[in-house]
């Protein structure tokens, strides 16, 4: 077929522009061509032969619907939008994205919800999507809800206006088949303890992680400083352990955020760190904290205040597992977090009541661990929950761990390999590579000389550079769920959750969705990244998230012109 004059001119000016097609993460099968092709005035969305289409799935289309008419996103390139201008009054027009199920027509499909919150073996985010080069009809085809999310959230991202209203994709044909995560755990967590943030923030957060296909919010929600946490059963927790009264989540607080992400494809996992980091507890519950605001502090806890779940009382186990209980029966997601870290055996040395409880049935220190451990776990498994625990449980104390444990491996990268020799699945949340909190100085007071101890900053290239499989075996790799980013909150609160967050945290987005190697088989580096990390941050900023830039706009605009070596 020979060239057109104008397809002979679309091919000049894109030679002369730098061609990135910007998808963050990016699609493990994937080929694009050159040509233009913008939407159609009438441009629509529909399902084909999906009956009773859930809610949650409207919702996503009238979304993308929203963002594809919204976003306003000019290409970074010197002229933005306008170089397409004069080919897109030629340019052929999609009047039609249909999504389908696979393999048959008219099957019946779950929400979007439904399939987020499953078993985190057992979820289905594969798609195909299709954009032809002549106009017409896009499809994008998935086995599940959850799928086409997946799905449209990669149409979003080809999408690009003019700057005079049209929007259009620049690299028609697109053909990506049975695109899918390398692994099903990509997260983000927030501590919600150290520094309160609204309902509204949690959701922008929610919002820039469905950007990028991230699918757990980690949610850190109380610690030894404030209990904002309303729990069924037990309002005095949050009645004496908040802030403030407006520094509360309450239940319905709560769903609506489960909801909102679920919706877009993010399960909520919920932790309530125990038996360390609970000293708030002391100000509802005094009988059941050792160690209550003792001083000095750095005797007693790794941070200030001082206090923590008096392990071997049988009550407080008792009331431990049924606080637990009560806040995991309220959640769908079949991952709870009990945390586990940074035990004080100080506080419990010097705790008289404690070292009684301990002669009394004879037990050691571990042991009671132990049984304190089994006591919560028991209940939480016994109405379906998978336990999630950091890395000490596993490897610096001697608890019985059932192998569905997954285990959160953050004081080292390194320490993902003795996790694995136990048997046990694990995400990587290393301080060595994705703490965001890293690098901003001491917090503690009284110590002007001090820098923070997970020194220094986390840049996204660090985080970028991580090997989810670095000295484990060929029968390890499918303990690895996958990692997160992670926010402990003691120097950051709603002014500046979304610079020191984002686009940093997507790096560990297409770590752990794309995996090592890009789809044109070469591996996965910085050079590559940066201009489609800097796309997915305009992104970012045209949706109302406070993304941080990379770079000086004129290099952004420059692919490589501000390479080490350009």
């Amino acid at each position: 077929m020979k060239l057109s004059s104008w397809s002979v001119l679309l091919v000049s000016i894109l030679g002369e522009c730098d061609i990135t097609l910007a998808l963050w993460p990016i699609p493990r099968s994937l080929k694009t061509g050159t040509s233009l092709v913008k939407l159609s005035p009438v441009f629509e969305i529909q399902t084909s032969g999906i009956s009773n289409v859930p809610a949650d799935l409207v919702a996503a289309i009238a979304r993308t619907k929203t963002h594809l008419a919204t976003d306003k996103l000019e290409r970074l390139v010197v002229g933005r939008g306008s170089v397409d201008s004069a080919a897109l009054k030629h340019a052929p027009s999609l009047t039609r994205l249909t999504l389908g199920l696979t393999p048959s027509a008219g099957k019946k499909v779950n929400s979007i919800m439904t399939e987020t919150t499953k078993d985190i073996a057992l979820r289905e985010e594969s798609y195909s999507l299709s954009v032809p080069a002549n106009g017409g009809f896009a499809s994008i085809t998935a086995s599940t809800s959850l799928g086409l999310l997946r799905g449209l959230q990669t149409f979003e991202q080809l999408f690009y206006d003019d700057g005079a209203g049209v929007t259009y994709a620049f690299q028609a044909p697109v053909a990506i088949t049975d695109d899918k995560p390398a692994y099903p755990y990509r997260g983000f967590m927030l501590d919600t303890a150290r520094n309160f943030f609204s309902v509204a923030d949690i959701k922008r957060t929610l919002d820039a992680m469905s950007v990028v296909k991230m699918s757990v919010f980690h949610w850190h929600v109380v610690d030894s400083q404030s209990f904002p946490l309303t729990v069924p059963g037990f309002p005095e927790l949050s009645q004496k352990g908040a802030y403030s009264s407006s520094e509360v989540y309450s239940t319905a607080d709560v769903q609506d955020i489960v909801t909102y992400a679920g919706q877009r494809g993010i399960d909520v996992l919920l932790e309530i760190d125990t038996p360390g980091h609970t000293a708030v507890i002391s100000t509802s519950h005094p009988e059941h904290i050792a160690c209550a605001q003792a001083t000095p502090w750095e005797n007693f806890a790794n941070e200030p205040p001082a206090g923590q779940l008096r392990l071997a009382s049988p009550a407080t186990a008792n009331f431990t597992a049924s606080l637990l209980t009560a806040i995991a029966r309220t959640l769908p997601s079949t991952l709870f977090s009990t945390g586990g870290d940074e035990l004080n055996v100080n506080c419990y040395t010097q705790d008289a009541q404690t070292q009684a409880e301990l002669e009394a049935s004879g037990q050691t220190l571990e042991e009671a661990l132990n049984a304190f451990t089994q006591t919560s776990h028991n209940a939480l498994k016994a109405i379906g929950k998978t336990l999630v625990v950091w890395e000490e449980m596993a490897l610096a104390h001697n608890v019985t761990l059932s192998n569905s444990t997954v285990i959160m491996v953050w004081i080292s990268s390194e320490d993902a390999a003795a996790v694995a020799a136990r048997g046990l699945r694990l995400v990587h949340s290393p301080s060595d590579y994705f703490y965001l909190d890293c690098g901003g100085g001491e917090w503690i007071g009284n110590d002007p000389g001090a820098n923070s101890w997970c020194d220094p900053f986390k840049s996204w290239q660090k985080a970028y550079t991580f090997d989810p499989l670095a000295n484990l075996s060929a029968s390890q790799s499918s303990l690895v769920l996958g990692g997160q980013q992670l926010l402990w909150t003691e120097q950051s609160g709603p002014q500046n959750l979304d610079t020191i967050a984002w686009p940093r945290a997507a790096a560990s987005a297409e770590i752990f969705w794309t995996g090592s190697t890009l789809p044109d088989g070469t591996a996965a580096n910085v050079v590559e990244a940066l201009p489609r990390l800097n796309d997915i941050r305009y992104r970012m900023v045209q949706r109302g998230i406070n993304a941080i830039n990379l770079q000086p706009q004129w290099c952004a605009l420059r692919n490589g012109q501000c390479n080490l070596d350009s």
